[in-house]
């Protein structure tokens, strides 16, 4: 039995060094943070956030606010177990990460979705990638450098949407950031991992890949997706600034899009 166990820590070990160097030589982590600078010097991309700050704000304060008020006894309760004194601290810490968390999916889901994709859209046609958007909306005729502007009608609308099962999936994995630098990277490892491609999915669209083509380039880019997931995951995981970062990182996915069809050309 300790044979079997060391070589499947070995083997373990080995496939963490693999994703690792996928990870790092594909250079996907960076686009989330370039999408901030992109998104700082480009005020036409505002527009979608600003429009959405007051609805956002609102169910921020109000997740913030129920679940201190509903969970925040329990949870120090349950913290004093592991972090002694320090519990009443620790509780608030992990209950304003998971008020980030719902409050991140349930924008995501109900109130961002539109937003969100004027960004991506957006972001394409700033970069001059006018004919591939065209796939999925009408474009305006040319109306100086705003891009947002030059935005129609949707004829296609984005298909994935963050299911229940993830957000439990993430509130559940959310103490493993109370163990120290391990704990971390592995919750970023396994959300960055499922969510990297989820960035992605109007850009599949616009190219009307079916599952199996999406699929199969997903699994040829692995290490890219899961590092563009970590770095976007981490961002959003910084509580009151989350839902400011879904939109850069929407802008960073954008960008890397535009990059993989500049490089098809």
């Amino acid at each position: 039995m300790d044979d079997k166990a060391k070589k499947a820590l070995i083997e373990e070990a080995k496939h963490a060094q693999e994703v690792a160097q996928d990870v790092a030589l594909s250079g996907a982590y960076i686009y989330p943070f370039k999408g901030i600078i992109y998104f700082a010097y480009h005020k036409d991309l505002w527009r979608p956030l600003l429009s959405q700050v007051g609805r956002i704000s609102t169910l921020g304060l109000s997740v913030t606010g129920t679940m201190f008020f509903f969970t925040y006894v329990p949870q120090v309760a349950i913290m004093s177990f592991t972090s002694g004194p320090f519990a009443p601290i620790s509780a608030a810490l992990l209950i304003l990460s998971e008020s980030s968390t719902i409050t991140n999916f349930l924008s995501r889901s109900f109130l961002l979705e539109e937003a969100l994709t004027d960004t991506f859209d957006g972001t394409l046609v700033a970069r001059g990638h006018e004919s591939l958007v065209a796939e999925g909306r009408q474009i305006k005729p040319k109306a100086g450098r705003d891009a947002i502007a030059r935005l129609g009608k949707m004829v296609k609308r984005p298909l994935a949407q963050l299911k229940p099962q993830a957000l439990l999936h993430t509130l559940i994995l959310l103490p493993l950031n109370f163990i120290p630098v391990v704990g971390t990277a592995l919750y970023a490892y396994a959300q960055g991992k499922k969510l990297g491609p989820v960035a992605h999915t109007r850009y599949f669209q616009l190219k009307g890949w079916g599952e199996k083509q999406k699929d199969a380039w997903v699994e040829k880019n692995r290490g890219a997706y899961t590092g563009l997931g970590i770095a976007s995951f981490i961002l959003e995981m910084i509580p009151f600034a989350s839902i400011a970062f879904s939109f850069t990182n929407t802008v960073g996915a954008a960008l890397w899009a535009a990059d993989l069809e500049a490089a098809r050309r």
